[in-house]
């Protein structure tokens, strides 16, 4: 009984070291330990989440600016008016 005890928690704690392996525990304490390092790798992340929402909503807003004026030339009676409108404010705004 001893012996397939033994075994078991032998099996187990091999799992356990394995797992540990793929997650890389031994690299991220060892990033914990060094405050610079992890300072920067959060910094430089930071900034790329930055720029990538940055980059997205310009294109995002220069797509929808596009939709808008091809709604215009469509001469929607109420929409169109509306839209018109928000081209102009927008295009005043982009001038320098």
């Amino acid at each position: 009984m001893d012996k397939e005890m033994l075994a078991k928690v032998s099996q187990q704690l091999q799992r356990l070291a394995e797992q540990m392996e793929k997650f890389n525990l031994a690299e991220y304490m060892e990033m914990l330990n060094n405050p610079r390092r992890y300072l920067m790798i959060n910094f430089i992340a930071g900034l790329s989440r930055g720029l990538g929402i940055a980059i997205g909503f310009t294109v995002l807003g220069a797509i929808t600016l596009m939709l808008l004026k091809r709604l215009v030339v469509l001469n929607l009676p109420i929409i169109g008016d509306f839209i018109a409108d928000i081209v102009v404010i927008v295009q005043e705004n982009l001038k320098p």
